[in-house]
């Protein structure tokens, strides 16, 4: 959406730029030199200029104008092309958790993720989203923080995620760093109304259902999760946001954990790994797949989903929007 934002705002800027040129050239005001109209053409704005050009008949003669604009645009084309198919093309990336401590009634259960929403669009009522969700036929589905993005809220969008999620299974929902800022008034009226929807918000909270227990730490709590959400009785999943904290995911008990908060590193470099984090620590240790801590009873293994949108850095390269599955086996 920042891209999109940008290309926008850029075409309308060189859209101007040429109209007030060709006042001026009228006018025989002060002209615009053509070396910046063309920067702002080649930087994003190619298809405001071209627009101009046909709008205000201006620049159709000068043939550096008519052969370098049409290329610009092209190449504006080619790249938002690009860019949105590296940002709303979801893939799956399914994992397997065998276990003897995997109960017989779950042998086969299969868990969905959902991470780092951050407000990301796909389509009306994130419709693309919610029927591949849907094809991957959870029994449950986890959501591990940044639904909503600070920078640029839309709580309606997060709810209509919600809203088609939990027609597809049970929905367990931990909020994540972004709805700890941003902690208030209309997040707690979004939150309430998404519980209506059936969300199972898991803030510090331990539910049992049937033989799997999952305990969800709220964002601010990481460093000192309480006490109370510890289980030793029975198979457990821990629901949390950030990585980082994984000894205390298992001190807790947890078998296996969920979490998000990295985005893959945002840009993924063959063989070096995410580039960097969104707490600008580079090419960090966690930023995706399956990790083992502990050994034989006593181990957990966390699987970290590279999530779905972006917050700050707008753009994601080698490094796809990805939904999580992991199906449990019985040992």
């Amino acid at each position: 959406m920042l891209l999109l934002l940008y290309w926008f705002l850029l075409s309308i800027y060189a859209f101007i730029l040429f109209g007030v040129d060709k006042a001026r050239a009228k006018n025989n005001g002060r002209r615009i030199p053509e070396k910046k109209l063309l920067t702002v053409s080649a930087l994003g704005g190619a298809i405001g200029s071209g627009l101009a050009m046909l709008i205000f008949h201006h620049k159709t003669k000068k043939e550096r104008f008519t052969k370098k604009v049409p290329v610009f645009i092209a190449l504006t084309v080619l790249v938002a092309a690009g860019c949105f198919y590296l940002n709303l093309h979801i893939t799956v990336t399914e994992h397997e958790y065998v276990g003897a401590d995997v109960p017989e009634e779950l042998d086969g259960f299969r868990i969905v993720q959902v991470s780092d929403l951050h407000n990301q669009f796909f389509g009306f009522r994130e419709k693309a989203l919610i029927d591949r969700i849907a094809d991957l036929s959870p029994d449950i589905i986890v959501v591990t923080g940044d639904v909503v993005d600070k920078n640029f809220t839309n709580y309606k969008l997060a709810y209509r995620f919600f809203e088609g999620a939990v027609k597809i299974a049970p929905v367990y929902y931990v909020t994540g760093n972004h709805e700890a800022w941003l902690s208030g008034s209309r997040l707690e009226k979004f939150l309430q109304s998404i519980e209506e929807l059936g969300v199972i918000m898991m803030d510090n909270r331990k539910v049992t259902a049937g033989g799997l227990t999952i305990i969800g730490i709220a964002d601010e709590s990481l460093r000192r999760p309480p006490e109370e959400l510890k289980n030793e009785d029975g198979f457990t999943i821990c629901l949390a946001h950030e990585p980082m904290y994984h000894e205390r995911y298992r001190a807790l008990g947890a078998d296996v954990a969920f979490v998000g908060h990295v985005h893959g590193g945002q840009v993924i470099i063959p063989k070096k790994g995410g580039v960097i984090s969104p707490d600008l620590e580079f090419f960090p240790e966690l930023y995706t797949g399956a990790h083992v801590y502990g050994e034989g009873d006593d181990s957990m293994t966390m699987y970290i989903s590279r999530g779905l949108g972006n917050s700050v850095l707008p753009l994601r390269i080698n490094n796809f929007p990805e939904l999580l599955v992991v199906t449990l086996r019985q040992q």
